[in-house]
């Protein structure tokens, strides 16, 4: 690309220093000794009044693709434009904008005294950029100094143990699971060595093939184990102490060190911690893996082609297919990108059903029942509790539905998933108020789950008889929470 600098200032010079060797770069300047001094530094440079014909066809104005406006006076600049645009109406054109001084000064300008309506293509205001470049480097140290206190903390376990076990929550997803090889990376690289469980299972088809296509290596632990009480320190990431996970008890919560999660902070979280706990909570982000991106980035930790990967996918997931992004997430996009291999995410992203899924998906339909513009469906014992959230994105795709509720029996708990596209239900509050005194209910406003132990209705004397009391509950709890009497 062909570009010339109007200007060969102390602005205009650091430009056009800036440029030379990626782009054909000619300096036009007025003054005589500045002109040779850009010369003999080994720039191209054209002496002249650039605001002259004689002066930009001198410079070859009509091969140009780009000119630099460098000067800050209003009536040069104008007078520079009607001049090259005269001579080249395909160039673009970029102008500093004086401090006091907009767009429409110019153009007003150049209406007034030259009966021009030029549209100006690029525009740069100093003061805009000084602040846009000292915000971004305020970030970035933001960045660095949380990036430096997880340092920290994970030096200062390494003095008192040579482990860290990393707890996701029970039935980890893409978010959880990349997050925590994120954390294990970085403590591996200070020396730790790592350890990741979980309590519950990976059923989804999805969240298997990340596993499996991506060869993480994650560990099945139970309450009480000695897997856990082994390890003097413990650091959880995308879930919090007596939320989602049922493996700690509560003498493990002493030993928590690390807590990361994008998720609202639980109620009296802090009594149960270690006073020096670290905990990065932020709710403004939409996943956990972005955190975990941005520390890597602020530590120059190198990144493998699987965990970026992983992280991609995570962040995939967590932001509803990256539409619900806020700074951390976009950062992190951009750092990943490069890094990630698509193909792979292809396989994890389509992987193929098993023959178990296709088989609760098919129940879901039979047994859907209608209220309105709510489905409910029952999908009687199952072992893959990730299933029932499949069916309930499913079936939320059905025309004329707006509102999804699924659930099964999984050992000796009931399993629900809620799904809606109703913006006036907010189906996590939905199913706290539904099921938050029986068990425990929650979730985002489109998207929410419960689980119910089953209690009084093991009484039941065959399995018959347990689904129907299971389901008469279920369907009464849920449509009151929701406003709605029973009509089918």
């Amino acid at each position: 690309m062909r570009v010339l600098v109007l200007g060969g200032g102390v602005l205009g010079r650091a430009i056009a220093e800036a440029l030379i060797g990626e782009f054909d770069v000619t300096v036009i300047e007025k003054d005589s000794i500045r002109a040779q001094a850009l010369a003999e530094s080994g720039l191209q440079v054209v002496q002249g009044d650039f605001s002259y014909t004689a002066t930009l066809l001198k410079a070859h104005i009509e091969r140009a693709d780009l000119i630099i406006i460098t000067t800050m006076d209003v009536q040069t600049i104008a007078k520079t434009l009607h001049v090259v645009k005269s001579n080249n109406k395909n160039a673009s054109v970029l102008i500093i904008l004086p401090e006091d001084r907009s767009v429409e000064d110019i153009e007003s300008v150049l209406k007034e005294e030259y009966e021009m309506d030029v549209k100006i293509d690029y525009v740069i205001n100093p003061r805009t950029a000084i602040v846009k470049n000292v915000v971004e480097t305020i970030e970035k140290i933001g960045e660095k100094k949380n990036a430096l206190k997880l340092l920290n903390k994970l030096n200062e376990i390494k003095e008192k143990t040579d482990t860290l076990l990393i707890v996701m929550h029970d039935n980890p997803d893409p978010d959880c699971m990349a997050s925590a090889s994120a954390l294990a990376v970085i403590a591996q690289s200070i020396g730790l060595k790592t350890q990741i469980v979980y309590g519950g299972d990976i059923t989804h088809h999805q969240n298997r093939a990340m596993v499996n296509v991506l060869g993480m290596e994650f560990r099945k632990v139970s309450r009480g184990s000695y897997e856990i009480k082994r390890h003097k320190a413990i650091a959880i990431v995308d879930a919090q102490p007596n939320g989602n996970i049922t493996i700690l008890d509560e003498e493990d919560l002493n030993k928590i060190e690390i807590i990361i999660d994008h998720h609202q902070i639980l109620q009296n979280l802090r009594e149960k911690l270690p006073p020096n706990c670290f905990v990065d909570i932020r709710t403004d982000v939409n996943a956990t893996s972005s955190i975990m991106a941005e520390y890597l980035k602020a530590l120059e930790i190198p990144i493998t082609e699987t965990l970026a990967t992983a992280l991609f996918y995570g962040m995939y997931i967590d932001t509803k297919k990256f539409s619900k992004l806020s700074r951390v997430d976009i950062n992190a996009i951009e750092f990943l990108t490069g890094k990630v291999n698509y193909e792979l995410l292809d396989k994890i992203e389509f992987p193929d059903i098993s023959t178990e899924t296709a088989e609760i998906l098919a129940r879901a339909i039979l047994n859907r029942k209608i209220y309105k513009n709510v489905i409910i469906s029952n999908v009687g014992f199952i072992a893959n509790r990730d299933a029932i959230a499949e069916a309930a994105d499913f079936l939320l795709r059905l025309e004329g539905i707006t509102t999804v509720l699924v659930f099964g029996i999984v050992d000796d708990r009931i399993e629900i998933s809620a799904r809606t596209r109703d913006v006036r239900v907010n189906i996590g509050n939905v199913m706290k108020e539904a099921f938050g005194e029986i068990g425990s209910g929650g979730g985002h406003p489109q998207a929410g789950g419960a689980r119910i132990p089953l209690g009084i209705f093991k009484l039941a004397r065959d399995k018959t008889s347990l689904l129907r009391l299971v389901e008469e509950a279920i369907t009464e709890k849920f449509l009151e929470a929701l406003g709605m009497k029973e009509v089918s």
